[in-house]
């Protein structure tokens, strides 16, 4: 392709083509003449200034270049533009600083004052556990001396019931044995009382038969 530009008031651009595509006539406005760069001056603020003149003017120059350049042209300076410093990043930092401000008012700190918070509970609980350790030996003891008491006082008074016990029994057993040689003695004299009688039955009845038999051997 062949391109021709004519300079006139208003610049024409003419465009020839092969036959299959048209001639086209773009209008162009009149650029701006980009400034020239000023010798260094020694001045610090003439220098900013200058600089700040050159960067404004240069911005305005290549945004009406894009705007009125052919498609393939803008998309090109499109694809550049986007490995351009602008003020994403900043805003991005700024948002992601805001946000994890929010985040630590909102979720961290609340988080972390009711973990302290739990601890020191915690903490005291178990301060607590180890101040009553002493008085729960001090209730064992006292438990321990209350069980040995009553440990004594339940043996004394076994044994003072084995006594009493033993005391009665020995009584019943004496008055039980009295009462045995008692009975015993009666019966004793009973018997002795059947034997005499007895032996005077058949001492008569002794008698009476040696009669009869005298009688019957020796003949009257």
């Amino acid at each position: 392709m062949a391109n021709s530009i004519m300079a006139s008031s208003k610049p024409l651009i003419f465009l020839s083509s092969s036959s299959t595509q048209p001639n086209r006539i773009i209008n162009l406005p009149k650029l701006a003449k980009l400034p020239q760069i000023p010798k260094p001056i020694s001045s610090s603020s003439s220098l900013s200034t200058k600089a700040l003149s050159f960067s404004s003017a240069t911005v305005k120059s290549l945004a009406l270049i894009a705007a009125l350049a052919p498609p393939s042209m803008a998309e090109a300076m499109e694809k550049a533009q986007l490995f351009d410093f602008n003020l994403t990043l900043p805003i991005i930092v700024v948002e992601f600083l805001f946000l994890m401000f929010a985040l630590d008012k909102v979720y961290y700190s609340p988080l972390g004052n009711f973990m302290d918070k739990r601890d020191s509970e915690i903490k005291e609980k178990l301060a607590s556990v180890k101040d009553t350790s002493t008085e729960v030996k001090a209730l064992d003891e006292q438990a321990a001396a209350v069980m040995r008491a009553a440990r004594a006082e339940i043996a004394a008074a076994l044994n003072k019931m084995k006594k009493e016990t033993q005391v009665e029994v020995e009584e019943q057993l004496a008055e039980g044995r009295k009462k045995v040689e008692a009975e015993l003695q009666e019966a004793l004299a009973s018997l002795e009382k059947q034997k005499e009688e007895t032996i005077k039955a058949l001492d008569s009845q002794i008698a009476a038969l040696s009669e009869d038999i005298v009688k019957k051997v020796l003949p009257s």
